[in-house]
């Protein structure tokens, strides 16, 4: 199985084009240290000629040009996508359907509830139901993801409700403390390669770590991790933004609540984070910051990044 990283930024992307942090200007003007990022997405192959999308960017156009194993490989048209899996209904997450709409057959896994909320905006009928597939996934019950003919692609994925909060457009601020969030909000994934019984974890959102995931996750072979923040208030004291990283449905990197100090016993052999927002240090290779988190075992992902299972 190859696991290859479309993009690795969050919201936005890396320099988001109306910010004027330092990182921002840095990845601008071309700084080698300063690596631009596109916005969050993973495709996955078990066999090396069909892929499934983790997620579909807003700059999934651009992703797919830039990646010659997401090209037509035969005939006029056609594309070795074959299924994309939604862990949420965020903007940086379903946005990139829209590209996949030149009467493209694929198939679109996600919860009731994301579903829904596609299924709320006509804007998102430009996938024909005669070509695109939409199928429900159950929370916690391994589902084996298929071509738009039912062709086998090799790998089995389990969602499950991690931590987190209802994308931002649809929060209710009268419903509850959490804004009306739901389990099927936020999903975690677990991609198995059936075939050779290798896995991984995709967790590009999560608010925070109880025990009971910290032991869904020990041992594991890769984990590639929500980045967003460095600190809890990393938008407020940048100047960037009102609020914390809790209140964005995130952990912050650092701290003795952080992702960092809650996987340093997990024993897992690779760990990367990913989804990072553009205000985080870690993306200049030369901060403090970054060399903790590697000195820490873990990895930044970037946009091309390739990791075999």
């Amino acid at each position: 199985m190859k696991i290859l990283v479309l993009g690795s930024a969050a919201g936005g992307g890396f320099p988001q084009w109306n910010c004027n942090c330092e990182g921002c200007r840095r990845a601008r003007a071309g700084d080698p240290l300063a690596q631009a990022r596109t916005q969050s997405s993973v495709a996955v192959t078990a066999d090396g000629s069909q892929w499934v999308l983790l997620n579909a960017s807003p700059d999934l156009r651009a992703q797919i040009n830039g990646n010659p194993a997401l090209h037509p490989q035969r005939g006029l048209r056609g594309s070795p996508l074959a299924a994309v899996v939604l862990t949420n209904a965020d903007i940086d997450h379903i946005a990139g359907l829209l590209t996949l709409r030149e009467a493209q057959p694929f198939s679109v896994y996600a919860t009731g509830r994301v579903h829904d909320v596609l299924a709320s905006n006509s804007v998102f009928q430009v996938l024909s139901a005669g070509l695109v597939a939409r199928r429900p996934v159950k929370l916690d019950q391994p589902f084996r993801p298929a071509g738009p003919r039912g062709s086998e692609l090799g790998i089995e994925v389990e969602a499950f409700a991690v931590p987190g909060k209802v994308a931002l457009y649809l929060e209710d601020p009268s419903a509850d403390a959490n804004y009306g969030s739901r389990p099927e909000d936020t999903v975690a994934l677990k991609v198995t390669d059936w075939r050779h019984g290798k896995s991984f974890f995709y967790v590009p959102g999560c608010a925070s770590m109880p025990d009971w995931l910290a032991e869904r996750l020990r041992g594991a072979d890769l984990v590639l991790f929500d980045g967003t923040t460095w600190t809890e208030d990393e938008m407020l004291v940048t100047g960037t933004g009102t609020k914390s990283a809790s209140r964005m449905g995130h952990m912050a990197m650092s701290g003795s609540g952080g992702t960092i100090a809650a996987f340093a016993n997990l024993d897992i052999a690779r760990k990367a984070f990913i989804h990072i927002n553009n205000t985080n240090p870690v993306l200049l290779h030369d901060s403090a910051e970054r060399h903790q988190a590697e000195a820490a075992g873990w990895e930044i992902t970037y946009d091309g990044m390739e990791f075999p299972l």
